[in-house]
């Protein structure tokens, strides 16, 4: 498959991440945040675990562990916490700095230099995203905004480390988001429990709701998404962020009856472009290698059925 058609596929993840806050107001309970961020992964990770019907061995077990936290366990509670106290759409516009944190991440953790027109890319994005979904409203909310950017700061640890770990010899993306979301969902539901108490009454419109999101919106997006993490560069993955609250503002226009004011056109104009350009290769050159299956450090996997090699040694920085 071309690079092209890889950035358009991996881009549909952020897309259906854009209807999460329209499904989630118009269809499911209210004030259970830490419910939905259960249903949505832990459903969807035992159902891609039966698909590829591949365990992590060794030392994948703990990389699972750790990469299912930051992308899934820890991002969805804290996400949904900001998107909770904050006004409007600040959560959103904090965490548009995505890109910046994987560019600075990236540097300390893979070795790549960030550029001047990366770094100013990544500025004008946050702009754009800002303009778009930020709203005069109520003072803000200190908690609220450092749940923003921690949310943010542990999906872009979560990408980076993706990248930089790969996968196992012989084992696909399929497997590797089966291992995150079944991780970051045993982590979540207990959390819930603890904090919101037995799960609520579902009508059929939740019901539709739950479903959506655990099937197109999780299941099928992570996949999408780490596939894609897989293929390209962590930087040119998380310029397709932006599209996410992008797409939560046309849908609130053509589904909600929500207005878009000049400024907000505006915004959108400065993201698409910053994303666009997020994805142009530097310098015209050809575009970054992909990232081995397994560090050349470790030794060839021992062939085992639908089992995944350990990895001793661990993984190398830079």
């Amino acid at each position: 498959m071309n690079r092209s058609a890889t950035v358009l596929l991996t881009a549909l993840a952020p897309v259906s991440w854009g209807t999460t806050y329209a499904v989630t107001t118009e269809f499911l309970p209210a004030d259970r945040p830490l419910f939905t961020a259960a249903l949505r992964a832990l459903p969807a990770g035992l159902l891609l675990l039966a698909l590829a019907r591949v365990l992590p061995r060794g030392a994948w077990w703990g990389r699972a562990a750790v990469l299912g936290a930051l992308n899934i366990g820890a991002f969805f509670p804290l996400l949904f916490l900001a998107a909770y106290r904050l006004p409007g759409g600040m959560a959103a516009a904090v965490g548009s700095v995505g890109p910046l944190f994987v560019v600075g991440l990236s540097a300390l953790f893979l070795g790549h230099r960030p550029t001047a027109r990366t770094l100013l890319t990544g500025i004008v994005a946050a702009l754009g995203v800002s303009l778009v979904v930020l709203r005069a409203a109520g003072a803000l909310d200190a908690v609220g905004v450092l749940a923003a950017l921690a949310s943010t700061a542990s999906m872009s640890a979560g990408t980076v480390l993706t990248k930089k770990w790969g996968r196992p010899e012989g084992v696909g993306p399929l497997a590797l988001t089966a291992w995150q979301l079944t991780a970051g969902g045993v982590m979540t539901v207990p959390l819930a429990l603890a904090v919101e108490g037995a799960p609520p009454a579902l009508d059929a419109p939740a019901v539709g709701g739950y479903l959506y999101l655990a099937l197109a919106n999780t299941a099928l997006a992570y996949w999408l998404w780490f596939r894609g993490i897989g293929r390209l560069s962590a930087t040119q993955v998380t310029f397709l962020g932006p599209l996410s609250p992008l797409t939560a503002a046309v849908v609130g226009w053509a589904a909600l009856g929500q207005t878009l004011t000049p400024v907000q056109l505006a915004g959108m104009a400065l993201a698409f472009g910053a994303t666009v350009a997020g994805q142009l290769r530097p310098g015209g050159g050809p575009s970054a290698p992909r990232t081995p299956r397994r560090a050349a450090t470790e030794p060839a996997p021992v062939p085992a059925p639908r089992t995944v090699a350990a990895t001793p040694a661990p993984a190398r920085h830079g």
